[in-house]
């Protein structure tokens, strides 16, 4: 009995093990990475660093007067937008836990080797370009209303930052995906 089942939901099973294998296999390596810094001693990682710099850099690029600074009481990096302290870039806000979660799917629905290499390298920058845009225009857009933080922060952003996650497994599975090799061939 148990065997018909497993027979019978292979497909989803193998998803699902690939899926939970990746992420967990991502989320040791990110967590091991955080390891090394010291939040009492409110130490930065690295690629939070880089976000904040990249985020300052994309503002002043599109003629925005940015800025950031260290935060003196967390391991946080204070952005500033027109000389007033709009946000707080913390280690959530970098992106990768949302990159790890959008390989861990492209893997789970692998295809051709080469195509998912450069599927998840290219996904991941995407993601990583539409972060910084999503943490400067967060910005920007608190600056002017304040009082939409909950509505900006808590739903329209993540909304976004995860719509494009979809989005880019719909085009994965359907283009690229064995699934969508099989499919195509029927």
């Amino acid at each position: 009995m148990l065997k018909k089942y497993l027979i019978r939901y292979k497909p989803f099973l193998s998803f699902l093990g690939k899926f939970l294998l990746t992420y967990l296999l991502l989320t040791f390596v990110y967590q091991s990475y955080l390891g090394q810094f010291d939040s009492a001693k409110l130490e930065v990682d690295g690629v939070t660093q880089l976000v904040a710099r990249q985020t300052k850099n994309a503002m002043l690029f599109f003629g925005c007067e940015a800025d950031i600074a260290p935060n003196a009481k967390e391991p946080a990096i204070n952005l500033f937008y027109n000389q007033r302290h709009m946000a707080r870039i913390i280690e959530g806000c970098n992106g990768l836990s949302v990159i790890a979660l959008f390989i861990s799917f492209v893997v789970a629905f692998s295809g051709k080797t080469r195509t998912t290499i450069l599927f998840v390298m290219g996904g991941s920058l995407l993601i990583h370009v539409l972060n910084l845009f999503r943490i400067g225009l967060l910005s920007i857009l608190l600056y002017y209303y304040p009082e939409q933080e909950h509505v900006l922060h808590g739903v329209l952003f993540p909304l976004f930052i995860y719509g494009v996650v979809f989005l880019l497994w719909i085009v994965w599975v359907n283009k690229f995906s064995k699934y969508a090799t099989k499919n195509s061939k029927s």
